[in-house]
């Protein structure tokens, strides 16, 4: 028995050993069960040899019973720890822990039903054994019987994010005979006993029947009043819908509202709230910063301003105003000298054209154009990283990255064309938008200025293409005059220059 035993604990160490590696401490403590059994059968036999029977009955009986108690525990191991996680079903440990408690008095009773005691002098004994602890130990049978409970009703599962009365949220990582452990946010655990979750009203976060986990979050933000509501609550929703946030769901859309206005007459700014549903519990804090990212960048590509306190409302700077405005003329300028695209134009023309710059900064992961889309304005991109994609489908092609400086959509802007591809913001970029308007003028003067520029636009896009199919060298060249041909024929024709 004992070597059928060994055998039987080998095979099952083997298996929870490639299946359910963290159960391994499980085999450990049916290990030393073994080792005890064996203890007590060769300790039998000394005593037999002994004359010693009192006491070899006794060992005996111990060693049978303890060989009872490894069989239950390996079998209890191959089927809860390795049978069922193998098909995808899992058993509640107070469950398993049951069935294992009771084939254990099962296992008790028939041993000392073989060794020849009546089994109903022993329940006696113990139903009056079970009332005195069942006075002394109510607390602790009130944790039990919750524990049970909370298992055998599935309302508080493992994995589910609970919130208890006093506000704090965790994580259910155990439900065990007496307690539930959860993980806090701060990663603290949280020891919970099983009585308090019965006693008290418990929120398990983003949970609904036959729904996603999802939690809605808000984030707050302040416009003053020079701002139409309308108008901030269409910026925010263009931002937050354009492209997706990581761990916000897609359904419901984020979106903005209007909280209150003036709040109690003292301020004067509305305020306005943000609100999306969190797919991953784990990350309010860090999705909400994305959230605030995705606002801001809005708000100031809208040249919508966040509202400040009133009690700030006198602010020094050292920089004169005209001075401001010298330095932000400079950087427009040196914007377009930096590019090719401009580089037939005098200083003077790239001058009138920086007046008609507009300042568009784009948080990582943001939308900056959507393919399909008609816009006629050019990006200048002076700060961060741009990824140019491809949709087809439900897959997306990268087809290059643009690094400032640089520029992107001059086929909208020169000629009207609907956006050819996705541009998202790799990083956080920062970039100038030229329209067509502030280009007529200059192009009206001077329209042998479009020859010139179709070229550089032919280049650039022969480029692209040859890098993305392979495309040998004379066959780019040819692709270049041919494609400069048709772009200057459709900017000529886009600002009425035939």
């Amino acid at each position: 028995m004992l070597w059928l035993l060994f055998a039987a604990l080998v095979l099952v160490a083997a298996l929870v050993s490639r299946f359910s590696r963290d159960r391994r401490h499980k085999i450990r403590r049916v290990f030393i069960l073994y080792v005890l059994a064996v203890a007590a059968e060769f300790a039998a036999r000394a005593l037999g040899s002994a004359k010693l029977l009192l006491w070899h009955d006794r060992l005996e009986f111990s060693g049978h019973l303890l060989e009872s108690f490894v069989v239950i525990n390996l079998v209890a191991i191959a089927i809860f720890d390795v049978i069922t996680p193998a098909l995808a079903f899992s058993v509640p440990i107070i469950a398993s822990d049951l069935i294992s408690g009771c084939a254990y008095v099962v296992a008790t009773l028939g041993s000392l039903n073989s060794a020849g005691v009546d089994p109903t002098s022993v329940l006696g004994a113990s139903a009056v054994v079970s009332a005195v602890l069942a006075l002394s130990l109510q607390s602790t049978l009130g944790n039990v019987i919750g524990g049970v409970a909370l298992q055998l009703d599935g309302s508080v599962k493992v994995g589910d994010w609970v919130q208890l009365e006093n506000g704090r949220q965790g994580k259910v990582r155990e439900i065990r005979w007496r307690h539930c452990v959860l993980e806090t946010r701060d990663w603290g655990t949280l020891i919970v006993p099983n009585s308090s979750l019965l006693q008290s009203q418990i929120l398990v976060l983003g949970k609904r029947v036959g729904q996603p986990r999802q939690h809605r979050l808000w984030v707050y933000f302040n416009v003053d009043f020079r701002f139409a509501p309308s108008r901030v609550v269409a910026v925010v929703n263009e931002a937050l819908q354009a492209s997706a946030i990581p761990n916000v769901a897609v359904d419901p859309k984020p979106h903005a509202i209007v909280m209150d206005l003036s709040r109690d007459g003292k301020e004067s700014f509305g305020y306005y709230a943000a609100r999306y549903w969190l797919t991953d519990l784990a990350v309010d804090d860090p999705t909400s910063s994305l959230v605030r990212q995705r606002i801001y960048m809005a708000l100031k590509r809208a040249g919508i301003p966040l509202a400040r306190p009133t009690s700030s409302s006198v602010f020094m700077t050292e920089e004169p105003p005209a001075a401001r405005l010298a330095r932000h003329r400079e950087t427009r300028v040196k914007a377009l000298s930096d590019l090719a695209l401009f580089a037939p134009l005098t200083d003077d023309e790239r001058a009138s054209i920086a007046e008609h710059l507009i300042f568009a900064p784009f948080a990582a992961g943001e939308l900056v154009t959507r393919a399909g889309n008609v816009a006629h304005w050019l990006y200048i991109l002076i700060a961060g990283e741009v990824d140019i994609q491809l949709r087809d489908g439900d897959d997306t092609k990268l087809l290059s990255t643009i690094t400032a400086p640089g520029y992107f959509g001059e086929m909208g802007m020169m000629t009207g064309a609907p956006r050819a591809a996705d541009v998202i913001a790799r990083t956080d970029v920062e970039c100038y938008r030229l329209d067509k308007s502030g280009f007529q003028q200059i192009l009206a003067a001077r329209p042998e200025l479009a020859k010139d520029m179709s070229h550089t636009m032919a280049k650039r896009r022969a480029e692209l293409k040859a890098a993305r199919e392979g495309m040998a060298d004379d066959l780019r060249d040819s692709f270049a005059e041919e494609e400069q041909v048709r772009i200057l024929h459709s900017v000529e024709a886009f600002f009425g220059l035939r």
